[in-house]
């Protein structure tokens, strides 16, 4: 094919106004280094007329774009990233396109398509996810040549986004009808052959369910061949035409017939797997309700702008991510987080698109597009997931490539070797190279790995677990040894008041109120802490008058007649001694690791007096301790604890957390982000192959190091859902026992499904070889292992 780069497309064709369909590139950008870089280059994109989705990959160099084809020329949006003093390189891969294929449900129309776009000029990369249908093209290739390439191979191609073709009642029940009329015909010869004993219409019949059956499966057949390709379709009509050759029509009409109905049954049982992805799509509404000019719309979503205000009434489902303004609510976060209990909401709090309102109206700013959400790129992240390959997955594909040449061989040889030998005559042996022929296609063996990936990855996905491809979810199923970050992962990541102790009979309400009064005005943390449990203990606070503060010791303020003193011990110890009886409570929180605050008055002029002491420290999450104890019973040999705090504070949080076997095994402390790259290098020399968990931010460097990173915690956290291999959307660490044990379970299931379809295989090669099969049981048992393998995958989605 030959042509300028106009004529054939570059995957962003010219703009002319003909087309409005949705498409997406990714581009090469150079010199895009930081957080800084990325906005920049994404706020020039948004401000283009046609721009739906702008996605930024600081690491990778790279930004992928959502536009209205038609609108836009390459011109613009390299045009749009110029401006703001960046290069878009000369990529060949850069351009993408991606397209869900009708008819493509096998390994052999993965090699039809293979081969036939893979010898088109332009054509760079492909990329094929079975299970969903969609094939990736990456290049410089028009769309429309890539769709009348693929309708050559007997397959329909439609952009992924582009508005479905309305089928008709025949596209829809045709081959259903065919199968049905099939049968009768097949039971009809049957009849006639064994009943009636007319053989010659008893043969007619035969024909007759032979043409029905192969109606969708002959032509494709001899597609493939004319591209060069030994799939089942070709391999099963060449089976079926040539036991009609040697006089075996009730055998060749059996054959065609079980081969159409198993197709219709492996389509249904992949349409289960597809449709797990489907449902996600399904959370979000479609339309929003929105708030203009003082009346309210009713609106598709993608047309809600940023900042607009949307209202859900009760019952509602949420439709786009955003701020509460007005109204309060226990929200069903499920959806996206897996969290079973409802959480309230009141104004300030961040709501999901997806979720579910429950019994209050609520009012809602919009923080991010329909295309943005925190759904819509779980969605995204989980279709990307899809068509990455797994190890397990590349070792069956290399299998296959040779497993059925060789078996085809085999079958020729049989066919001419033994009656030249004098072994028998040629029907006999030309019958068994039939029946092998039949078993020369690895359907089941091909599908068994991608269907189990893709039921697993949406099963843990509704769960709130978003795993980001097949081969962190086989990490996650060997995982030995787990490495945890304390802050945020294993605590609640903010202080918090844990004891008040009164001094010389003080009552512990007043010493909380007078620290309250003192740090009304403070947006210190541990003062924020203080004012949390003062408002959990309904205390009135009166800020204190002529507050001001101590440098590095802490701070004073008049509290009605009284001057109140808060601060460090330091602080009393240079006003006047302390008392020894306060030397042993200040001892033991501070070998516990905590924060010690002293709280002392004194009268104008006089010296001040410490009244009591206020621990504060950061919390160990409530059921920390019980999912540490069952991710040692989920299999996990080793957790380690990584912090950056002293010592003291370390082993405390290990103490309250448990010992070896059932929580901490190993803690290292006073940890700097370098230093806790190096413990988990040392990790992996020790024990092999280690998860890091943490917050996606902070510990980036440790997560990236890591074979298989975790971030909890990340619903609304863009970092975590762009960088980690897998992030739990809730901050839930019972959440990574649950990835672990799904993730082996899937494990589990792909290494029966590939044992099954490799055992089920050797039998009917050596069962038709010595002549012990015939050709409906080898179709009976080719396609009876695709459907069980599909099944079983299936189970891969419950836990």
């Amino acid at each position: 094919m030959s042509g300028s780069r106009a004529e054939r497309g570059t995957g962003i064709p010219e703009a002319d106004g003909n087309t409005t369909a949705p498409a997406s590139c990714t581009l090469s950008v150079s010199g895009m280094d930081c957080s800084s870089c990325a906005a920049s280059v994404e706020n020039s994109l948004r401000g283009l007329e046609g721009v739906q989705d702008v996605r930024v990959d600081v690491v990778g160099g790279k930004v992928t774009v959502g536009y209205t084809e038609g609108k836009l020329a390459r011109g613009d949006l390299t045009g749009a990233i110029t401006r703001v003093g960046y290069q878009v390189k000369d990529d060949a891969h850069a351009l993408k396109e991606v397209f869900e294929v009708e008819g493509m449900d096998c390994a052999d129309e993965v090699r039809l398509i293979e081969g036939k776009l893979g010898s088109l000029p332009g054509v760079t990369r492909l990329g094929f996810d079975v299970v969903s249908r969609r094939l990736t093209v990456e290049g410089e290739i028009a769309v429309p040549e890539v769709e009348r390439a693929i309708a050559q191979l007997g397959m329909k191609a439609r952009l992924l986004g582009k508005t479905r073709e309305e089928q008709s009642w025949w596209e829809h029940r045709g081959r259903t009808v065919l199968a049905i009329v099939s049968g009768v015909l097949w039971a009809g010869s049957l009849a006639t052959e064994h009943l009636l004993e007319v053989e010659w219409l008893a043969a007619a019949l035969a024909i007759g369910a032979i043409t029905a059956g192969g109606r969708y499966i002959v032509p494709r057949g001899i597609r493939a061949a004319m591209n060069r390709a030994l799939d089942m379709n070709f391999l099963m009509s060449v089976a079926a035409f040539g036991a009609l050759f040697i006089g075996e029509y009730e055998e060749a009409a059996s054959a065609m017939f079980l081969f159409a109905v198993a197709q219709l049954l492996e389509t249904y049982s992949m349409d289960r797997a597809r449709n797990a992805i489907k449902g996600l799509m399904d959370l979000s509404p479609a339309e929003a309700t929105v708030l203009r000019d003082g009346r309210e719309e009713r609106v598709p979503v993608d047309r809600v702008e940023v900042g607009e205000t949307v209202v859900v009434r009760p019952g509602e489902k949420i439709p786009v991510d955003g701020v509460i303004l007005t109204g309060r609510s226990a929200v069903n976060q499920a959806p996206i987080t897996g969290e079973s209990v409802p959480v309230d909401k009141e104004p300030g709090a961040d709501v999901f698109a997806g979720t579910l309102n429950g019994e209050g109206a609520l009012e809602i700013r919009s923080t991010k597009p329909a295309s943005d959400t925190t759904l819509a790129r779980i969605i995204h992240s989980v279709e990307e997931a899809q068509s990455s390959r797994a190890p397990s997955q590349s070792f069956v594909d290399r299998f296959a490539r040779v497993y059925t040449p060789a078996v085809v061989i085999a079958a020729v040889a049989i066919t001419l070797l033994p009656p030249l030998l004098g072994f028998g005559g040629w029907g006999e042996w030309f019958y068994r190279a039939l029946v092998l022929l039949v078993v020369a296609c690895p359907c089941a063996l091909v599908i068994s790995t991608p269907v189990t990936i893709v039921s697993a990855l949406a099963g843990a996905a509704r769960r709130g677990i978003l795993i980001k491809g097949g081969l962190h979810l086989e990490n996650a199923g060997r995982v030995r040894v787990v490495a945890l970050d304390k802050t945020g992962t294993l605590t609640e990541g903010q202080p918090a008041v844990v004891d008040i102790v009164a001094i010389d009979g003080t009552d512990r309400r007043q010493i909380l109120a007078l620290a309250a009064s003192a740090e009304a005005r403070s947006e210190h943390p541990l003062a924020r802490a203080i004012l949390r449990k003062a408002e959990e203990e309904g205390l009135d606070r009166e800020p204190a008058d002529d507050t001001s503060a101590i440098v590095g010791r802490g701070l004073r303020g008049r509290v009605g007649a009284e001057m109140v003193y808060i601060g460090s011990e330091r602080l009393f110890a240079e006003m006047a001694p302390l008392d020894e009886n306060i030397r042993p409570v200040l001892s033991r929180h501070e070998a516990a690791g905590r924060t010690v605050i002293l709280v002392g008055s004194a009268a104008d002029g006089g010296v001040p007096t410490v009244r009591g002491v206020i621990a504060i420290a950061d919390q160990v999450r409530p059921h920390a301790q019980a999912a540490l104890r069952d991710l040692h019973r989920a299999g996990v040999e080793r957790i380690v604890m990584l912090t950056g705090d002293n010592e003291g504070t370390a082993r405390s949080v290990v103490e309250s957390l448990g010992g070896a076997g059932v929580g901490i095994d190993e803690y290292r402390a006073q940890l700097l982000p370098e230093d806790k790259v190096g413990a988990v290098k040392e990790l992996q020399r020790t024990f092999g192959l280690v998860a890091m968990v943490g917050d996606g931010v902070n510990d980036a460097p440790a997560l990236a190091t890591a074979d298989l990173g975790i971030a909890m915690g990340s619903a609304g956290t863009d970092v975590a859902l762009e960088t980690a291999d897998i992030a739990l959307m809730a901050d839930d660490l019972s959440k990574l026992a649950t990835t672990i044990r799904l993730a082996r379970k899937a494990e589990r299931i792909i290494r029966a499904n590939i044992a099954f379809s490799l055992l089920t295989k050797a039998v009917f090669v050596v069962l038709a070889v010595f002549g012990m099969a015939t050709l409906w049981m080898a179709v009976f048992a080719d396609m009876g292992a695709s459907l069980l393998v599909v099944l079983n995958g299936l189970r891969a989605m419950r836990e």
